[in-house]
């Protein structure tokens, strides 16, 4: 598909860009996540008081996460999709918000990426495609990087009817939440 065609649109929950309609890419094998879903996340994360100063959006589709976490105060976000069609979706979505400053789009696999950037990160999103087998692969390979710290949070989303883990190497398992299909598993 044509990386300007839409399929439709979203919005920013919170923050400096609230109400901002979000361009989705036309790409079946994306499944954003929702507007519900994304405030529950962030909810949680101010619960627990989780800093959000430098994130890290793998499996980014439309960039939805990440630029929810700029808005809200991220001082910086990385985003990490293979899709080229998102990738440009996503520079477009930055550059809607004003936030293209404060972002990078890497356009490659999560595995590449895992060798390539540099961390730590106080807030890794992960929202991989629910049927990517190699996706719990790469939550345990993440939890044993330099691309996170002690102080780092990790945000999993996940079909419910497959639970994650509840612990990744140091991160233990602070919250699980259901959304109807859709599970957010969240640790520390």
């Amino acid at each position: 598909m044509e990386p300007g065609r839409i399929a439709s649109t979203m919005r920013v929950i919170a923050g400096k860009a609230k109400g901002l309609r979000l361009k989705r890419p036309a790409v079946r094998h994306l499944r954003p996540t929702s507007d519900l879903v994304r405030g529950a996340i962030f909810d949680i994360l101010v619960s627990l008081g989780a800093d959000i100063s430098r994130v890290l959006d793998l499996y980014a589709g439309s960039g939805a996460l990440g630029i929810e976490a700029l808005s809200r105060g991220a001082h910086w976000c990385d985003f990490v999709e293979q899709d080229r069609a998102a990738c440009a979706i996503i520079r477009e979505n930055l550059a809607l918000a004003g936030f293209q400053e404060r972002a990078r789009v890497y356009c490659l696999t999560v595995e590449k990426a895992l060798d390539r950037l540099e961390g730590p990160y106080d807030l890794v999103l992960m929202d991989p495609p629910y049927d990517d087998e190699d996706a719990v692969a790469m939550v345990a390979r993440l939890a044993g990087t330099p691309l996170v710290g002690p102080g780092s949070t990790l945000v999993v989303e996940h079909p419910w009817r497959r639970l994650s883990a509840d612990q990744w190497g140091p991160f233990n398992l602070v919250s699980r939440k259901r959304h109807g299909d859709t599970g957010v598993s969240i640790y520390q």
